[in-house]
């Protein structure tokens, strides 16, 4: 699992979205449960949990989940990361363009940080 932490969110990046309940040291979290996850079968179409923004249970900082087995091409990749740093601005902000702003720049430091990801895991792989 890849963990960054940042001024306003915890960034954490997987290719199992079980990794959550690891990280947070929980059996459940936000109304979905480990047991669950750990028998959903998580593939490029389908995931027990494609992305997550929500308030660590320990120190109530927010966080931001990706999949990255959803992160199948740009496109995908751009919509489910734009769609979690969303929810993320609508907690920090009220002025309309400074919420789009900040989640749109966020964005793209998150898809960065997938893309060497998933560059560096194909470099492995052959």
């Amino acid at each position: 699992m890849i963990i960054s932490k940042n001024d306003n969110y915890i960034l954490l990046i997987s290719y199992n979205p079980c990794d959550l309940f690891w990280y947070f040291n929980t059996d459940e979290l936000h109304g979905i449960n480990r047991k669950d996850c750990e028998a959903y079968n998580n593939t490029s179409k389908d995931a027990y949990i494609a992305g997550m923004c929500n308030i660590d249970p320990h120190t109530g900082k927010r966080y931001i989940f990706i999949n990255l087995s959803r992160c199948i091409n740009d496109i995908h990749t751009m919509g489910l990361v734009m769609h979690e740093t969303m929810h993320l601005a609508f907690t920090l902000f009220e002025d309309e363009e400074e919420l789009i702003t900040y989640a749109e720049s966020e964005a793209y430091k998150i898809i960065k940080i997938i893309n060497h990801e998933i560059k560096t895991t194909q470099n492995k792989q052959q």
